[in-house]
């Protein structure tokens, strides 16, 4: 055989080895290649979706934080603005109580004078009606002159 011989057989062979992988072989792997590709692309469609996804719960973690730590404080505002009212209104029953009991002590001490001046003249009745009877020597009788005794204790 001459080389022109086994060259022109060998591209023969060559032409239909590459006839044979472009019909069989080149399909299924460039059909692999595709998916491979289309997988590859999901994952990083996906792992995007994932990292916006992530920024987002991030942004609503952040907001929540803050909503929650807005609540809080409002929540500690308004506990200390009862604590303060339940001070105040505290001192308010205190201070009426304060007052009721001084009232009630007052109107105890005006009732103990009455009673003391009523004692007292009767007391001093009986000494003008001791006195007068010195001074006259005899007897004053009470139930004859209640009006005059009366009008004396007025007096007194």
């Amino acid at each position: 055989m001459s080389i022109n011989g086994t060259l022109i057989a060998q591209a023969i062979v060559f032409a239909l080895l590459v006839l044979f992988t472009m019909k069989f072989v080149w399909p299924p792997i460039a059909t692999a290649l595709d998916d491979r590709a289309s997988k590859i692309a999901a994952g990083l469609a996906a792992a995007d979706k994932a990292k916006a996804e992530l920024t987002n719960a991030n942004k609503r973690v952040e907001d929540e934080l803050t909503k929650s730590r807005t609540e809080t404080a409002a929540r500690l505002a308004d506990a200390e603005r009862r604590g303060q009212a339940i001070v105040e209104e505290a001192k308010a029953k205190a201070i009426d109580e304060g007052n009721k009991i001084i009232a009630a002590a007052k109107a105890e001490a005006d009732q103990q004078t009455v009673r003391a001046r009523e004692t007292l003249r009767e007391q001093v009745a009986a000494l003008a009606v001791k006195g007068a009877e010195q001074i006259l020597r005899k007897e004053v009788n009470a139930g004859v002159h209640a009006d005059l005794l009366s009008r004396l204790k007025t007096e007194l």
